[in-house]
C-alpha cells in the first residue's frame, strides 16, 4: 500500500514543463487513492480552522478556507475533465463509485456548523462596519463565501440538512448517468450506405469522411454517425430525403427508447430533486434559488428578455421559414437542406466552397494572430508538455512583455471517448499566493471538428470557425485572469456573464479584415476571394431570426422545468412540447425529445440558466459595437476590455465591470441592429 501511494503521480511533484499534468504517466488506479487522500487532507485543514483558538478574522478563517483542498482540487480537475474528453468504461464506473464520496465530503464542509459559525462571525463583523478595512476583492470573497454556505444549507436544521445531503448525492449520480447514457446512445448509431445513389448531393468532404469511417470499421461504402461533423453536413446536403429523416429521427429520439440508455425518468428526478432542494432553502422554485446570484436577478426579468425577443424576432422568423419552401410546410429533416439551397441561391454562398480556405492549422494561425493583434500575446507549441491523447496540442502563452501567461491545450476532433459538443475548461486556475507569486492557469478547449482524412487535412466549416472563436473567447477569459483568490479567478463569474467574452469573439468570424489575415486555400495558398467574403458578410443575418427563436425555445424549456412549484408527475415529452411552443416554428413530432439529451440544463450547470446565451448576446453585441466604433483591432479598446473585464474574474459585480469598459449599461438595440431586425 505504501509503495502504491509513493508511486501515485498525484502525490508527488509533477516535474513537468510549467508543472503541467503528467497525462502520460497517469493510471486510472491513481485517481481514487489521490482523491481519498485529498479528502483526508482537506478535512484536517478544515479541522485546523475550526479549532483555531484565535477569534475568527478574515485571514485565519476566510482566506484559510479559500486555501484548503489543494490536492483534492488538483486531482479532481484532471479526473472530471478527462471524464468528458477521454473516458473509458473503467473511468465511468469509478465516477459512479466516487460521486457519493465526493458529494458527502462537500456536504461535510458546507454543512459544518462550527466552520459556518466562524465565517458568519467574520461576515457579520464586517457588514456592521460597511465592510471597512477590506478592498474590493476581499469583500467579494467574504460575501461569496458566506452566501455559498447559506445557499448550501448551512442555516438549516439537522433534519433538513440530512435531506439536503441525500438530494445532492442523488443529483450527482443522476447527472453522471445522464451524460454516460447520452454519449453511449449517440455512439451506438451508424448509418451504413453502400449505394452511390444514396449519397447523392453530399460534398466530397463528407464522402471522404464517411468512407474513412467505414474503412475504420472494416466496412465498404460509407458510414455516417450522429457526431456533429458527420451529422451536420449530411442533413445539409444529402438529397435522399428518407435518409435525412432517418438520421434526424435517430438524433432526436436519443435516450428515449426502452433500453438502458433511456433518460426520461432521470430527467424527471433531476427536475424534482432540484425543486425540493430549492424549497428546503426557502425558495418557491429552483429558478428563484438560482437567479438570486445572476445579472438577471429574477424570473420576471428572464421571461421579459425571452418574450421581448419573441416579439421582435418571431414575425421575421416566420417570413424566413415561408421563403425557405415557397410557403409550403417544412419538415424538421428538411430545414438544413432547404436552408443550404436558399443560401446558395440568395448569396451564392456554398459552405463547401469555404472549407478549403478554413484549413485548421491556418484557422489556428488566424485565431492566435487575432489575439496577438488585439492583446500582444503569442502562442508557442511545446511538444514536451504531456497530453492525454495524440490529437491534443499544448502551447505556452506569452504576454506582450515576454512574460509567461498560461498553458493552452487544444483538443479538436471527435472520438468515442469524448462527449459531443464544444467547451472550455481548466486544469489549473490562476491565483496569487501570499509571497506574491502569480500561479498562471492551464486552459483547455475541447471541440468535435471535422477530422482530417487520408486525402485532406481538417477543413472546417464557417460554423466550426465560429465555435473555435467562441471557445477561444472563454480561454482568453481564463488566460488573462489576474486575481488574488482562485475562487474568483477567470471564468468563475455569474453564468449569465460567462458567455459574453466567448460570444464577443464570434463577431470576428464575419469581419473581412480578420478573414483576410488567414483564409487561404489549403492547396494553392490563394487568399479567399473578395466575392466569397462579401457573401459571408451579406449572409451573416441569413435565418438569424429562426436561429434566435431556436435559442429562445431552449430558454423557455429550461425555465418551464425550473419554475415548477410542484413536482413533475406527467408525461415529460408532452411537457416539453407545451413548454416551448411559443417560440417554435417547425412541427413537433410525438416521438422526439430534446430534454433527454439537453446536457446544459440537466447535467451541465445551466439549469435555470440557459437564457444566459441570449442575455450575454445583448452584452456582446453592445461591447463589439465599441470595437466597431474604434476599429475592430484597436489596441487601446482591447486593452480596456482585457483590464476591465477579462482579467477581473468575479472580483466585482459584472455590470460594474461592463459599465467601466463601455461607459454605459447595455441595451438590446445593438443586437437588433446587428441582426438587421431594427
Amino acid at each position: 500500500m505504501l509503495l502504491a501511494i509513493v508511486m501515485n503521480i498525484f502525490l508527488s511533484a509533477y516535474n513537468t514543463p510549467r508543472d503541467t499534468v503528467p497525462f502520460d504517466r497517469i493510471k486510472v488506479e491513481d485517481y481514487k487513492p489521490a482523491l481519498l487522500q485529498g479528502i483526508k487532507d482537506e478535512d484536517k485543514e478544515i479541522e485546523d480552522i475550526v479549532n483555531n483558538p484565535e477569534a475568527p478574522n478574515f485571514q485565519n478563517t476566510i482566506v484559510a478556507f479559500e486555501n484548503t483542498g489543494e490536492l483534492l482540487n488538483r486531482t479532481s480537475s484532471v479526473f472530471y475533465n478527462l471524464l468528458s474528453a477521454e473516458t473509458c468504461d473503467e473511468m465511468d464506473k469509478l465516477a459512479e463509485e466516487l460521486s457519493p464520496i465526493m458529494t458527502d465530503h462537500s456536504n461535510n464542509i458546507m454543512l459544518n456548523k462550527p466552520l459556518f459559525d466562524r465565517i458568519k462571525a467574520v461576515y457579520d463583523e464586517y457588514k456592521a462596519k460597511q465592510f471597512e478595512g477590506l478592498n474590493t476583492e476581499e469583500r467579494r470573497l467574504l460575501e461569496d463565501t458566506y452566501k455559498d454556505f447559506v445557499s448550501s444549507g448551512a442555516n438549516l436544521n439537522e433534519k433538513d440538512k440530512a435531506r439536503l445531503r441525500a438530494i445532492t448525492e442523488e443529483l450527482d449520480v443522476l447527472s453522471l448517468k445522464f451524460e454516460e447514457n447520452h454519449r453511449k446512445d449517440l455512439n451506438k448509431f451508424t448509418l451504413h450506405i453502400t449505394k452511390e445513389e444514396d449519397v447523392k448531393g453530399l460534398p466530397q468532404s463528407s464522402l471522404e469522411s464517411g468512407r474513412q469511417e467505414a474503412k475504420d470499421r472494416g466496412l465498404d461504402g460509407w458510414v455516417f454517425t450522429l457526431q456533429s461533423p458527420s451529422y451536420g453536413p449530411f442533413m445539409q446536403w444529402a438529397e435522399n430525403r428518407e435518409l435525412r429523416k432517418q438520421m434526424y429521427m435517430a438524433y432526436n429520439t436519443l435516450c428515449t427508447h426502452k433500453n438502458k440508455f433511456n433518460n426520461i425518468e432521470i430527467c424527471r428526478k433531476l427536475v424534482n430533486l432540484r425543486l425540493e432542494y430549492a424549497q428546503l432553502l426557502g425558495y418557491k422554485t429552483y429558478a428563484d434559488y438560482v437567479l438570486e446570484d445572476r445579472m438577471a436577478e429574477n424570473t420576471k426579468n428572464v421571461y421579459k428578455l425571452l418574450y421581448d425577443l419573441i416579439d421582435a424576432y418571431k414575425p421575421v422568423a416566420q417570413k424566413e421559414l415561408k421563403e425557405l419552401n415557397d410557403g409550403k410546410d417544412v419538415e424538421p429533416w428538411d430545414f438544413s437542406y432547404l436552408s443550404n439551397k436558399l443560401q446558395q441561391k440568395k448569396y451564392n454562398l456554398d459552405s463547401e466552397k469555404l472549407r478549403p480556405y478554413f484549413e485548421l492549422s491556418k484557422v489556428k494561425e488566424g485565431v492566435f494572430g487575432l489575439a496577438t493583434r488585439l492583446y500582444g500575446i503569442t502562442f508557442k507549441r511545446n511538444k514536451d508538455i504531456p497530453v492525454y491523447h495524440e490529437d491534443v496540442e499544448a502551447y505556452e502563452v506569452y504576454d506582450e512583455d515576454g512574460s509567461f501567461l498560461a498553458v493552452f491545450y487544444c483538443d479538436f476532433f471527435p472520438r468515442k471517448s469524448k462527449k459531443s459538443g464544444a467547451w472550455m475548461t481548466e486544469f489549473r486556475d490562476q491565483w496569487i499566493d501570499d509571497e506574491g507569486v502569480n500561479h498562471r492557469p492551464h486552459v483547455s478547449i475541447v471541440t468535435n471538428f471535422t477530422k482530417p482524412t487520408a486525402e485532406k487535412p481538417s477543413l472546417l466549416t464557417l460554423g466550426e470557425v465560429e465555435t473555435f472563436l467562441h471557445e477561444f473567447g472563454h480561454s482568453l477569459h481564463g488566460i488573462f485572469a489576474n486575481t488574488k483568490y482562485e475562487s474568483l479567478s477567470g471564468t468563475n463569474v455569474y453564468w449569465d456573464f460567462v458567455e459574453m467574452p466567448s460570444q464577443f469573439m464570434e463577431n470576428y468570424s464575419v469581419e473581412k479584415e480578420f478573414l483576410n489575415t488567414f483564409a487561404r486555400h489549403y492547396q494553392t495558398g490563394e487568399m479567399m476571394p473578395d466575392s466569397l467574403i462579401e457573401s459571408i458578410v451579406a449572409a451573416r443575418n441569413f435565418n438569424v431570426a429562426y436561429a434566435c427563436m431556436r435559442q429562445v425555445s431552449f430558454g423557455l424549456l429550461d425555465m418551464a422545468y425550473y419554475t415548477l412549484t410542484e413536482p413533475m408527475k406527467g408525461d415529460l415529452m408532452e411537457f416539453e412540447k407545451e413548454a416551448w411552443k411559443d417560440a417554435l416554428l417547425l412541427p413537433q413530432l410525438k416521438e422526439t425529445c430534446m430534454t433527454v439529451q439537453f446536457s446544459h440544463i440537466m447535467a451541465g450547470g445551466y439549469s435555470a440558466g440557459y437564457y444566459s446565451y441570449k442575455w450575454a448576446e445583448v452584452l456582446d453585441a453592445d461591447a463589439f459595437g465599441k470595437f466597431k466604433e474604434d476599429g475592430i483591432f484597436n489596441r487601446e479598446t482591447a486593452r480596456s476590455f482585457r483590464n476591465n473585464i477579462l482579467s477581473k474574474g468575479n472580483t466585482e459585480h459584472p455590470m460594474t465591470l461592463y459599465k467601466r469598459f463601455r461607459g454605459k449599461e447595455p441595451s438590446i438595440d445593438a443586437l437588433l441592429k446587428r441582426n438587421g431586425i431594427r
